[in-house]
């Protein structure tokens, strides 16, 4: 019986060692990905060209997340600006030296249940990875 019990105690961990590097690699990569993205964004609409991101720029956006493995239902995008003023506009962009400010947010995806084996307790369905940044609008109407 203590054999048995040793087995499945070492088999857990076993599995812990084999396979959650993996998913650490996933998590990193999909950090990697929501930055890279939310860096894109802000530099493109804070551009002398734009001042703004609109829901085209988003569902642009969404579309080439989507190429990469995202579930485009589950990216959140919080837009907002310095002085308050709708930082999506197209109409109304924001003038040169307002902030504009975007974060991209996605769930874990259960990513991180294979350390439930080690007595780790993932983080909630709740919790989202989080991107984002703030750059200064260069549009100059």
């Amino acid at each position: 019986m203590k054999q048995l019990l040793v087995f499945v105690l070492f088999a857990a961990l076993f599995c812990w060692l084999m396979f959650s590097p993996v998913y650490k690699h996933v998590l990193v990569i999909r950090q990697a990905l929501l930055q890279q993205e939310a860096d894109y964004l802000l530099e493109v609409g804070a551009s002398g060209t734009y001042g703004y991101i609109d829901g085209g720029m988003i569902a642009e956006s969404r579309d080439r997340l989507a190429s990469h493995g995202f579930q485009p239902g589950g990216l959140e995008y919080e837009l907002s600006s310095t002085t308050g003023v709708p930082a999506d506009d197209s109409f109304s962009p924001l003038p040169r030296g307002v902030g504009l400010k975007l974060t991209i947010r996605y769930p874990y995806d259960r990513l991180l249940d294979i350390d439930r084996l080690i007595g780790i307790a993932p983080p909630p369905e709740s919790a989202r990875l989080s991107a984002g940044g703030m750059k200064m609008s260069e549009y100059v109407p």
